[in-house]
C-alpha cells in the first residue's frame, strides 16, 4: 500500500515508517522538522528512512494548507498514519499558539484530505492526556474525557471530536490511539527517561515532581508500533450496538473507533527512577519538587478493546525498555 505517515522524522513516525517500509509498502513521510527539540536528533531518524526506495519524504506544515491539499491531491493514499503535532504538557503553557497550529488546524487539514482523497482509514495518534481529572482508574475507553487538564490534552480531545464529525458525516473511517507515556530508543529529549539519564550521565540531580508520588503506564515504542500496524487493518464499522439514548463514548453508529495503547501497569515513579539507575550504573541525585501545572498523578491503560479486536496488547517489561533506551543513548551521543 501506499501510506503516509505525518511525522516521520518523530520519535513514533520514525519506527512506524521502519516497520512499514520493512513489511514492503510504499511511505509517504511528512514532517517540518520544527525546532521544539533538537533538529540533529530529528535529521538522524530521517537519514534512516532516506535510503529506502519506497520512502518519500515531504518537509510540510500540517496547517500549510494549500501545500497539504496538493500533498493528497498529488497521492491516493490507501491509509494515513497521523502521528505529528504539537507535544508537550509543559511547552502548551508558554506556547498555545503553536498547539492550535499544529493540532488543530493542522489536523483539520488532515481530515479534509483524505474525505477528498477518499481515503480508506485514517489512523491518528490520540493521547491518554484526555482523561485529565479523571481518577477512575484503569482508563477505559468506555469513560468520559470531558475534564483535560492542560491544552495539548484539550487539543487532543478536540481531535477526537472532529475525527467522529468526520466519520458521521462524511463516512470517513477514523481510528484515534491514545498512547500511553511512550519510551524507548530514539526517543524525544523532552520525556522523563531522556531527562534524567542525561543528568544521571551528567553527574546533575532530576527534577522529580509531585515529590515522587506518580505512576505511569510507560509503554515500549515497539508495542506501540504494534499496535498501529495491526489497528490500520481494522478498518473501523458503524457500531449497530450503539445505543445514542445513553452514549457510550467507545461506541458509536458512524465508522470510528478509539483504542487505549498502554502497557497495563502502571509504575511509580521512584521504581522507574531505581531501573533506570542500575541500567546506568550510577545514583541520581533527586530533587523533589510539587507537581507542575497540567499534569496528573497517575495514568493507567485499560487494554481490553485493544486485546479483542487485533489480538494484541503491550507487554514489554520496563526493565528490557529502559536497558535498550540506555543502549542506544550511550551509542549515539558516545558516553559511557
Amino acid at each position: 500500500m501506499q501510506i503516509l505517515v505525518t511525522g516521520c522524522a518523530g520519535f513514533i513516525g520514525m519506527h512506524v515508517s521502519e516497520r512499514l517500509l520493512a513489511a514492503g509498502h510504499e511511505v509517504v513521510g511528512l514532517d517540518n522538522m520544527n525546532a521544539y527539540y533538537d533538529p540533529a536528533l530529528k535529521q538522524a531518524r530521517l537519514v534512516r528512512l532516506t535510503p529506502h526506495g519506497r520512502f518519500r519524504f515531504e518537509r510540510l506544515d500540517l496547517a500549510d494548507r494549500s501545500g497539504m491539499a496538493r500533498l493528497f491531491a498529488a497521492h491516493r493514499f490507501e491509509r494515513v498514519v497521523h502521528l505529528a503535532a504539537q507535544a508537550g504538557v509543559r511547552y502548551s503553557l508558554q506556547n498555545p499558539h503553536a498547539y492550535s497550529d499544529s493540532n488543530l488546524v493542522g489536523f483539520l487539514n488532515i481530515l479534509e484530505g483524505c474525505r477528498h482523497s477518499q481515503c480508506p482509514h485514517l489512523v491518528y495518534a490520540s493521547s491518554s492526556s484526555v482523561y485529565g481529572a479523571n481518577r477512575k482508574l484503569p482508563f477505559s475507553e468506555h469513560d468520559g474525557t470531558d475534564h483535560p487538564v492542560s491544552l495539548y490534552a484539550a487539543t487532543k480531545k478536540a481531535n477526537e471530536l472532529m475525527a467522529h464529525t468526520y466519520s458521521h458525516l462524511f463516512g470517513l473511517p477514523c481510528t484515534g490511539l491514545r498512547f500511553f507515556t511512550v519510551y524507548g530508543p530514539w526517543g524525544r529529549p523532552d520525556m522523563s527517561l531522556f531527562l534524567f539519564t542525561r543528568a544521571i550521565l551528567e553527574g546533575r540531580p532530576i527534577d522529580v515532581f509531585n515529590h515522587g508520588d506518580m505512576s505511569r503506564d510507560f509503554t515500549y515504542v515497539d508495542d506501540i508500533v504494534e499496535g498501529v500496524v495491526r489497528v490500520m487493518d481494522r478498518i473501523p464499522q458503524p457500531d449497530p450496538g450503539a445505543e445514542m439514548s445513553q452514549p457510550d463514548p467507545a461506541l458509536s453508529t458512524a465508522p470510528y473507533r478509539v483504542y487505549n495503547i498502554g502497557n497495563h501497569e502502571p509504575v511509580q515513579l521512584m521504581q522507574f527512577i531505581a531501573i533506570l539507575e542500575r541500567a546506568l550504573g550510577r545514583s541520581a541525585e533527586k530533587r523533589l519538587l510539587p507537581m507542575q501545572p497540567g499534569d496528573v498523578a497517575s495514568t493507567y491503560a485499560q487494554t481490553d478493546d485493544l486485546r479483542r479486536d487485533v489480538g494484541f496488547a503491550p507487554n514489554t517489561p520496563l526493565e528490557q525498555g529502559i536497558s535498550a533506551f540506555v543502549a542506544w543513548y550511550r551509542e549515539f551521543y558516545q558516553v559511557q
